[in-house]
């Protein structure tokens, strides 16, 4: 990680937006924007809900992250920094376990009550039966949002090659959701949350993520998702993938238009989607961090009051915004409130180094 990353502690930064964004969207998902402002007043004055509880959105970001930390200790002992985990542990299988035991913690939880999404309930059933492999278990035709809302810890992992960070942010979304659109937006999602926290320009992430898009469209990760392409009756796992990326390479051509045209005042799912889906989760959750990249309380303000999936928007929105900015980004008062916070901040400060 550079000097700046690490000054500005972008890992809790980005963990810790995510679960306020989570958690100012909880209250207002399935409202539209009239019943949104009939129940919290003007967008830009929202306050954080007394108490401040998250959805699933963040306890399954928090499973993601305890797998990933669980699988790089697991590793063979190495000249890795002493109590730190060795990014060199981290391969497929090992992941792939401990993602589905963490994804099956989840699924068992009494806190598995925050309305979580259709796709993981199915398929974290299926990761139940032992002798199902997990590609069996994927529920190869949905791209949720799901995919992609708990992705952010991918991305702020240090010491990960490239390989790693794309393998891994597509197989923490493929246990659940198999679409390759699912995955192409997992991938583009830890890959934005990674180039923030690296000091890349704002206002050159749309850009940035169109070409990395390009250089990917026709990369099948056989050795993360193994067969995973079979079930999805394409002709070749090149053809299968491809399909998600050029998906991705669309919403990402709605979003250029979106950030030069698009008026704060309005609702951003208007521009680029209601975020349901995998992609356009990714194109509005920029939107409104590329709306206000200097004002992350508004962001996420404005993720959280909009007609479509506003919890998971404005994690995202929070993620981008934290990654950004860091730790700096949240006020206080806000951040002491927030459920989960010795975890958020005990995973950020593992990787803030």
């Amino acid at each position: 990680m550079t000097t700046t990353t690490v000054r500005k502690r972008a890992a809790t930064g980005s963990l810790v937006g995510l679960a306020l964004g989570d958690a100012l969207g909880f209250p207002t998902e399935f409202n539209d924007v009239p019943s949104i402002l009939a129940k919290c007043g003007p967008w830009r004055d929202m306050d954080l809900p007394v108490p401040a509880f998250v959805t699933d959105d963040t306890q399954m970001t928090l499973a993601v992250g305890r797998a990933i930390r669980t699988a790089m200790q697991q590793g063979e002992p190495g000249p890795a920094t002493p109590g730190r985990p060795d990014p060199r542990a981290l391969e497929p299988r090992r992941l792939a376990r401990t993602l589905r035991e963490e994804y099956m913690d989840w699924y068992r939880s009494p806190e598995n009550n925050r309305a979580p999404g259709r796709t993981c309930l199915v398929a974290c059933e299926r990761l139940g039966s032992p002798d199902l492999a997990w590609q069996d278990a994927s529920q190869i035709h949905s791209k949720g949002c799901g995919a992609n809302m708990r992705v952010a810890p991918v991305g702020l992992v240090p010491g990960l090659s490239d390989e790693q960070r794309s393998g891994a942010a597509q197989l923490q979304a493929a246990l659940t959701h198999g679409h390759p659109t699912a995955l192409a937006a997992a991938d583009l999602t830890a890959h934005a949350v990674r180039l923030l926290a690296q000091g890349a320009e704002p206002t050159g992430l749309v850009g940035l993520l169109r070409s990395y898009a390009y250089d990917n469209r026709g990369r099948y990760h056989e050795r993360w998702l193994g067969d995973l392409w079979t079930r999805g009756q394409d002709p070749s796992p090149e053809h299968y993938i491809g399909r998600g990326w050029d998906e991705c390479l669309a919403v990402l051509d709605r979003l250029k238009d979106a950030v030069r045209t698009v008026s704060p005042e309005t609702d951003p799912c208007l521009a680029t989607g209601e975020g349901w889906i995998a992609e356009e989760a990714l194109a509005t959750g920029l939107l409104c961090f590329l709306l206000f990249v200097d004002e992350p309380l508004t962001a996420v303000r404005r993720a959280a009051c909009t007609s479509g999936d506003s919890d998971s928007l404005a994690c995202l929105t929070g993620a981008f915004a934290g990654a950004h900015l860091g730790t700096e980004a949240w006020p206080r008062p806000w951040a002491d409130r927030i459920e989960y916070r010795g975890e958020l901040n005990a995973l950020g400060a593992l990787w803030d180094g």
